[in-house]
């Protein structure tokens, strides 16, 4: 089915380079703890001075973590804490979904340190969230790589609309509303407002599942449906509806339901 992947999670298993491993719902792989502390590294192979030898794009996720830390504690390294973060949270994905006062409860992390977290991750989001007028999402997996990395692991459900041009190519992302853990409202006058005022030829809708899984919902079905029926009214096409959820995502287009 597409992209919608769902995939039971495994216990740990040790890793080659000492570090427990686990996978989530969408297979990807969570450190949980490393035996290798980073006392232990040659100095070159410390976060941030590897950090400054091979850039960001060198360092896996509880290495950016660890230098976004700074330092661990009296008893613990920035590593030692960052794996156990991660593994707390579920990964990045699900650290993205977070809340301050969650990340508190790991041992080693006060309040200072909770706070770094928090504010990186939403410094990401917002730079994922400048208009790039090159961006052009000609189907749905282009549409799932511009949509997950922003609104796919969020603890609340939420509902926007990506605005599109004649060439498909992004005009405007916005959120139309935010729910609770369990629905969220939409209602197709919304949607198209902010359509024709953008000057938009096409949208793709999207909201999020916090649950986890991107499978549709009954209501999710009959809303696709009201938009699609508004969408050739008003002569903007509908071009997709996207379930986001985690780093899985199921596509109305994908699956031949639009």
């Amino acid at each position: 089915m597409g992209r919608h992947r769902r995939t039971r999670a495994v216990g740990p298993a040790a890793s080659a380079n000492g570090c427990v491993v686990r996978s989530d719902q969408c297979g990807t792989r969570i450190v949980c703890a490393c035996r290798v502390s980073v006392r232990q590294l040659a100095l070159h192979d410390r976060p941030r001075e590897k950090l400054r030898r091979l850039g960001p794009a060198g360092l896996g996720d509880n290495e950016l973590l660890a230098a976004v830390l700074g330092h661990g504690s009296q008893n613990e390294s920035a590593l030692d804490i960052a794996n156990r973060v991660l593994c707390h949270a579920g990964g990045v994905h699900g650290l993205t979904r977070a809340l301050e006062g969650h990340l508190q409860g790991v041992a080693g992390v006060g309040p200072a340190m909770s706070a770094r977290i928090m504010a990186a991750i939403e410094l990401g989001r917002r730079t994922l969230a400048l208009p790039d007028a090159r961006t052009r999402l000609g189907g749905p997996r282009d549409v799932a790589r511009y949509l997950l990395p922003r609104y796919g692991a969020r603890s609340v459900e939420q509902f926007g609309v990506v605005q599109l041009d004649a060439r498909q190519r992004v005009l405007l992302t916005a959120l139309l509303s935010v729910g609770t853990l369990d629905e969220t409202l939409a209602h197709p006058r919304e949607v198209f407002r902010m359509a024709t005022a953008g000057g938009a030829a096409a949208i793709v809708v999207f909201h999020n599942h916090p649950s986890g899984d991107p499978t549709p919902s009954e209501d999710d079905v009959a809303l696709t449906a009201r938009l699609v029926e508004a969408g050739a009214i008003m002569g903007i096409d509908v071009l997709d509806h996207m379930v986001l959820a985690d780093a899985c995502y199921y596509s109305f287009k994908e699956h031949g339901r639009l």
